[in-house]
């Protein structure tokens, strides 16, 4: 017997081979979507009734598969390497949503370092079944392709490398063209039904982890600014900050859910008796109190961007020259006013009535260096007005919040975020059959305006009796208190601003540039507050104009509790000289400027802001 006899390997033809780069690329699209944390039979019952996602899912999977059937010259190769790549993702995808509720960005790629640390911070219980799986078929493929493989090109002279190049950047090109169209696409991919759309978890389950992981190669973009320097970034923030000997004070920060006076507008004919912002009014009288309008990322939504601008002092709107989502482009350790806090000693806590997942809030306020979270699941017998839960609840949880540091002998640094006044302001949003207050006004106005109104101001009369309550309540403490309570953004009254329009509003020419992004702040010291800052002293050095961006309001904060950093005095320099900063829009001495139009000293500081933004955002570095 003729052991020697050499081993006869299977040629395919083209066609042969092209037929099983398909059905290779739709097995390993169904192992990849196998390997997700729903159950295979759910995804193929929503693919069912949305075939397109059947080839949407499919699609990167095939064109992967050509690209390197093209340079190996074989489709079993390929498709071992593609399988491997693709299930591997969507086995990393399985295992950190159930480890932070989070899918796999296309982002996660470029950070290794921070998933070798959440891998040690993580008790991990990895889906052995899958990885067996995967690693089986891998090696079934490999196998195949030692036995089978394919037939010369038919055109000799694309039988090299010319031709294995040619067909790989084909398939590249043609799957780079589709990334940057079809799968960019928002509208097609918020045309699927999911059960629900703003839990991205949910999403990639039902739409597939393929077609949404693809999608995200287009979403939250971080322009790069001109001129950046990381060095020269690392310079900056490592400057040295005079250090400051005050003693410490209580910040509690409320951002208050659609919180405006737009009731405060000449049209409406409100008076002392039914005056739905008493509080405020008041507190605008009130010595130990800063008032005017805090200028937010978005008008009438963009909750997460507010907090994000206002706790980071990073701008969402310079992110990218397209729109974003500040909180999605969060993916490690970031500066924030929680660090600023914490790092004086201070205990720093956020609160939010929502669920933990809606903007990624779980994930990214550990980034930010919070020490405690609480979310809606996490509240006890939580009060509704509605479908929302009651700023007076929440005030409840900040008063008590407030004595449990208190008991444990650290100051505190609080942040809440409310949720009773959000959108849609109908009449059933308070449940049926209530009574909703009349709303005076000098001019007639639609009903469905009117509607809007009276929905919407029994919201802001509840967030100024919640801002009332905690002005009293910190007023009765020893303790020294610094209360800062402000709205996120301005309320949604219509498609295509038709309150606004209906109220004047937008007759102002400076209504689309500024004042539709302006909401009221309030910064209020309680008597040992004032005390202890030397109020009068302070908020003179301070300089804070009665508008401000909302990026510059947390350092304006930092400076006038004695807590700073070279980040915050540059911003404070900023906003000093600028202390409105918008698209489209500055606000210098008082008036509305075209960017363009400023001196050289403009462009200089805003280039330092951008670049050390970028910095942080990307390379700051901060213990886990």
């Amino acid at each position: 017997m003729n052991f020697h006899r050499p081993f006869s390997k299977i040629r395919l033809p083209l066609w042969a081979a092209l037929l099983a780069a398909v059905l290779l690329s739709g097995g390993i699209t169904l192992l990849a979507l196998w390997c997700q944390p729903n159950a295979l039979r759910a995804v193929l019952v929503q693919f069912k009734a949305q075939p397109l996602l059947i080839v949407l899912n499919a699609m990167p999977v095939g064109l992967l598969v050509l690209l390197f059937a093209a340079l190996f010259r074989n489709v079993f190769f390929s498709a071992s390497l593609v399988n491997l790549l693709v299930c591997g993702l969507s086995i990393a995808n399985r295992v950190k949503i159930e480890v932070r509720d989070e899918p796999v960005f296309p982002r996660d790629l470029g950070l290794l370092k921070e998933v070798g640390s959440a891998m040690s911070s993580y008790e991990i219980q990895l889906p052995c079944r899958a990885i067996l799986l995967v690693v089986c078929v891998t090696l079934a493929l490999l196998l195949l392709g030692v036995l089978i493989g394919c037939r010369p090109f038919p055109a000799a002279k694309l039988r090299g490398w010319t031709g294995r190049l040619l067909g790989a950047g084909g398939s590249l090109a043609v799957l780079v063209v589709l990334v940057l169209t079809v799968y960019a696409s928002n509208d097609l991919y918020n045309s699927f039904h999911v059960s629900s759309p703003y839990y991205v978890p949910a999403v990639f389950n039902e739409l597939g982890f393929p077609y949404c992981f693809t999608h995200h190669f287009t979403t939250y973009p971080v322009d790069r600014p001109e001129g950046f320097s990381k060095s020269a970034a690392d310079v900056w923030e490592h400057t040295a900050v005079a250090e400051t000997s005050a003693e410490p004070v209580n910040v509690i920060m409320v951002m208050n859910e659609a919180f405006s006076d737009v009731t405060d507008h000449e049209i409406f004919a409100y008076d002392e008796t039914n005056d739905p912002l008493p509080n405020l009014h008041a507190l605008r009288e009130d010595p130990h109190a800063l008032t005017g309008h805090v200028v937010v990322p978005g008008f009438a939504g963009g909750t997460a961007n507010t907090e994000f601008d206002v706790l980071t002092g990073i701008q969402t709107n310079a992110l990218s020259a397209t729109t974003t989502s500040a909180m999605r482009v969060v993916n490690r350790n970031l500066d924030s006013l929680f660090r600023l806090f914490a790092a004086d000693g201070y205990h720093t806590s956020f609160f939010h009535p929502g669920d933990d997942w809606f903007y990624n809030r779980e994930n990214v306020y550990r980034w930010l260096g919070a020490e405690e979270t609480m979310f809606i699941d996490q509240m006890a017998e939580p009060e509704y007005k509605g479908r929302w839960v009651t700023d007076r609840y929440m005030a409840e949880l900040i008063e008590a919040e407030f004595e449990e540091t208190l008991a444990s002998g650290k100051p505190l640094f609080h942040y809440t975020t409310t949720i009773q006044n959000h959108m849609s302001y109908t009449l059933d949003k308070y449940g049926e059959g209530y009574e909703y207050p009349d709303v005076p006004l000098h001019r007639s106005v639609s009903d469905p305006v009117r509607t809007l109104l009276r929905v919407y101001a029994e919201g802001a009369r509840d967030a100024d009796a919640m801002l009332g309550r905690l002005r009293d309540y910190f007023a009765r403490q020893e303790e020294p208190v610094v209360l800062v309570f402000f709205g996120d953004h301005l309320p949604y009254l219509g498609d295509d601003q038709l309150g606004y329009q209906e109220l004047g509003f937008t007759d102002s020419s400076d209504w689309e540039t500024l004042h539709s992004f302006e909401t009221p702040f309030v910064i209020w010291a309680n008597d040992a507050a004032a005390d202890t800052l030397n109020w009068e002293t302070a908020v003179r050095r301070l300089e804070l104009g009665s508008t401000v961006s909302a990026s510059f309001l947390g350092a304006a904060v930092a400076e006038l509790t004695g807590h700073e950093t070279a980040w915050t005095v540059f911003l404070n320099q900023l906003r000093r000289e600028f202390p409105v900063v918008q698209k489209n829009a500055v606000l210098r001495d008082g008036r509305v400027i075209d960017p363009a139009l400023l001196d050289d000293a403009f462009p200089e500081m805003l280039s330092k802001w951008r670049q050390w933004s970028y910095y942080k955002l990307k390379y700051q570095e901060f213990a886990s």
